[in-house]
């Protein structure tokens, strides 16, 4: 029933911005860090970026400077402002959380669908 629904994906020249949403939908007790992944073809899944519900940050060495991670608590919603895109951007970006579904409930790694961004030359 809880599901990570994302959006903002698409094609953009180098140089370029985006700007991704993922929203948590369903009914949950707590949501405690969520995050960016991204994922290349033939290539390992590596973390782009991750807030905390006090909202600490941390960034992969690549997008420092560049990528902004924020949270909306109130809308339970994630988002990553991507400026001055480089072709090695490109990938399927994730959305992830650490969700804790109930009180008596046990915390679960939830994944969104994930979504091509795309930097052309």
């Amino acid at each position: 029933q809880v599901q990570l629904v994302e959006s903002g994906g698409g094609l953009v020249q180098p140089g370029g911005s985006l700007r991704r949403s993922c929203a948590v939908e369903g009914s949950i007790f707590m949501i405690f860090v969520m995050g960016w992944y991204r994922q290349a073809p033939g290539k390992q899944r590596e973390l782009v970026a991750a807030i905390t519900s006090a909202g600490s940050t941390n960034y992969a060495d690549s997008v420092k400077g560049r990528f902004t991670i924020s949270r909306d608590n109130a809308k339970n919603t994630v988002y990553l402002q991507m400026h001055s895109l480089k072709p090695e951007d490109t990938a399927v970006y994730y959305c992830n959380a650490f969700i804790q579904i109930g009180a008596m409930s046990g915390i679960t790694d939830y994944w969104g669908q994930g979504t091509q961004v795309t930097v052309s030359s």
